[in-house]
């Protein structure tokens, strides 16, 4: 059987494109099945990440955890496993393992297996507290509680790069990640059952990002000696937040101007609300609840 690799841009009702890099962003297109990777082969770490995920489809495997290089890029352009030996940093998969496990059985085996690629890892703390768990359902409360036509979603992922990200083992570590959801929302009054034409269909999108900065007032401090010791840097536990999709636009530099549209968000006016400077609009999850959708 014959597998199309990558994410599908059409795999929506309403076409939505990979998000794009600023011009100058150097990223390695490396697509597997139903998900694309965006390598930055300078960080060593994906840039963006992007999945289908077919709700009615999903097929249920046991994890492989055969962690590798991927063969098509060169291994030191990839974060591998001496970044995570003998200390508290995860891999932690940017798309997520379950969600392009979907379809005939060999084809979901083969995106279970691809997902442990090392470029869809990414360093993330052991311990946390209840924003990780939140974080890694997020993909399932949208496809549980939005009104999403044919049970589909796209859900782009990736680490905010930052100058000031602690160097460790010659990786820096990212204390910022993006998620961004996206659906065809279906409006109270139309019928799910009808058949993909259905007129009235809007694009839809929430945006979320995950920090494990640690909270500690000498942080600086608590870092440089960290690292002058080997450790790994301070990183704190979880906390996941829903913010304005422009934000993220603005913390990676990605042309996110379509979801920026489909953002189910408010977002009041307030001048220079963009990223760190923004965060009075960022919304601290602690449970489904408290997403807007």
């Amino acid at each position: 059987m014959a597998i199309e690799l990558g994410y599908a841009p059409s795999f929506l009702t309403i076409d939505v494109p990979l998000p794009l890099p600023q011009e100058g962003h150097v990223v390695r297109q490396l697509d597997y099945t139903h998900f694309t990777v965006l390598l930055d082969p300078f960080r060593r770490l994906a840039a963006a990440t992007g999945v289908n995920i077919d709700g009615a489809a999903l097929v249920d495997l046991d994890r492989t955890n055969d962690w590798r290089f991927d063969p098509r890029v060169p291994e030191s352009e990839q974060a591998g496993p001496r970044l995570y030996e003998q200390n508290d940093l995860d891999r932690g998969h940017l798309v997520r393992r379950r969600d392009p496990v979907w379809g005939a059985p060999e084809i979901a085996a083969r995106a279970n297996s691809e997902t442990f690629m090392f470029t869809n890892a990414a360093p993330q703390a052991k311990k946390f507290n209840q924003g990780p768990e939140l974080w890694a359902g997020l993909e399932n409360y949208v496809l549980d509680h939005a009104r999403v036509h044919r049970a589909q979603l796209n859900v782009f992922t990736g680490p905010v790069f930052d100058p000031t990200d602690p160097i460790y083992r010659d990786i820096a570590i990212p204390r910022l990640f993006w998620k961004i959801a996206v659906w065809v929302h279906v409006p109270a009054n139309v019928d799910l059952n009808a058949d993909d034409s259905v007129e009235g269909l809007v694009l839809a999108a929430t945006g979320y990002v995950l920090d494990q900065t640690a909270q500690l007032d000498d942080l600086d401090l608590q870092t440089a000696r960290a690292l002058e010791a080997g450790d790994t840097p301070p990183l704190g536990p979880f906390r996941t937040f829903q913010v304005p999709i422009a934000d993220i636009a603005a913390l990676t530099g990605f042309d996110l101007r379509q979801l920026v549209d489909a953002d189910r968000l408010p977002t009041p006016a307030v001048p220079g609300a963009v990223g760190h400077a923004g965060r009075a609009l960022w919304v601290l999850l602690t449970t489904g609840e408290d997403i807007t959708l």
